[in-house]
């Protein structure tokens, strides 16, 4: 289908949900009126610019159609520059009219759960870890997302083997879906005397939260086991048997949650956790399927892939995927992340336009 049959298709759609959204059937009907706002607004920006796209091409065509009358020179020479213009601007709406024909990624609005943990590198890696999960916060604080930690199980001054965090925000996923793989880093540890650089690793999975109505999990298919919580060390942290750990069974994934004192809250935390996972577990199969069929070279799949590596001595930051090297390792660290989210959004965009062309 060509692009501009494709466009007036849309528009045609979304006048259709117009109608639709003021009919009181639907109106009274909760799931249908969620699910025609949802694709109304979902396609409402493509709509604005094919708009906008029509008004400019027949201004330049009304343009076009005065050169050939009769003009003084001066006239003609306006006429021209405004053509130029509206050339300039033609050129730019198709632009983006082709990245908005992009098939959206229908998880890209989600809220995210993030999981870091230390890899290769002990200690070392634990610290990494800490790093990569303050990177992520400070970056979710600029764009005024909230952070909740879901579990997290730390070894002290701010290293954790593992730490489970949810962020809340329009457009989470979209933003942090390329951080998935293993991130790699270079420096000098504070216990090393002889100043030897050492490389550690820590992975970081992005998983869009799950709704109820997205993955069915029944009450049957969970075994739901309760413990006391201990932390770092190994003390405990109360006598109370409030830490929970969930496995289900179809999957055999499993979730433990004891950041909460009360049992009812880490038993909510960790089914949003079970929750992500298992669509996960379900989306990366049909992922899978689809990857073998078609690569794509900024990937969001294979979670031992290694794909940044932070080097401290040269203030570097490399990602591998697109072949980006910035010496800003410094404020990244401080949550500074846009300049590689949106260049690897900018090239993931150029992949698909090439595949759907």
């Amino acid at each position: 289908m060509h692009v501009f049959d494709r466009l007036q298709a849309v528009e045609a759609r979304y006048d259709k949900l117009n109608e639709l959204l003021s009919d009181p059937e639907i109106v009274s009907d909760t799931n249908k009126l969620r699910d025609y706002s949802k694709e109304q607004s979902d396609i409402q920006e493509t709509v604005e610019a094919y708009r906008e796209y029509k008004e400019v091409k027949e201004q330049y065509d009304d343009a076009k159609a005065m050169l050939e009358e009769k003009l003084d020179d001066e006239m003609r020479e306006m006429v021209k520059e405004e053509l130029s213009e509206l050339e300039d601007q033609i050129e730019e709406l198709e632009e983006r009219l082709k990245i908005l024909l992009i098939p959206k990624d229908p998880n890209d609005d989600k809220n995210v759960i993030m999981e870091i943990r230390g890899a290769a590198g002990g200690d070392e890696a634990a610290l990494f870890a800490g790093d990569l999960y303050r990177m992520y916060s400070r970056f979710a604080e600029a764009k005024g997302w909230k952070t909740e930690v879901m579990e997290a199980n730390s070894t002290g001054v701010g290293g954790y083997k593992e730490i489970i965090f949810m962020i809340t925000g329009k457009g989470a996923f979209s933003k942090l879906k390329f951080e998935n793989g293993a991130h790699r880093v270079q420096r000098v540890p504070d216990t090393e005397s002889g100043g030897r650089i050492h490389t550690s690793t820590a992975t970081v999975a992005v998983l869009p939260e799950a709704e109820e109505v997205e993955v069915d999990i029944h009450e049957k298919d969970i075994r739901v086991d309760t413990f006391a919580s201990s932390g770092p060390g190994g003390q405990s942290v109360n006598t109370t048997m409030s830490a929970v750990r969930l496995t289900h069974i179809p999957t055999n994934t499993v979730v433990s949650c004891q950041d909460e004192k009360s049992q009812i809250k880490n038993k909510e935390k960790a089914m949003k956790v079970l929750r992500a996972r298992v669509y996960d577990k379900f989306q990366q199969e049909a992922q899978a399927e689809y990857d073998a069929n078609r690569k794509q070279a900024v990937g969001t799949g294979d979670r031992s892939e290694r794909i940044r590596t932070y080097n401290f001595p040269q203030n570097r930051v490399t990602d591998h995927r697109i072949g980006l090297t910035i010496q800003k390792l410094d404020q990244i660290l401080t949550g500074k992340l846009d300049e590689v989210i949106d260049a690897l959004i900018m090239e993931d965009q150029a992949q698909r336009m090439e595949q759907a062309e």
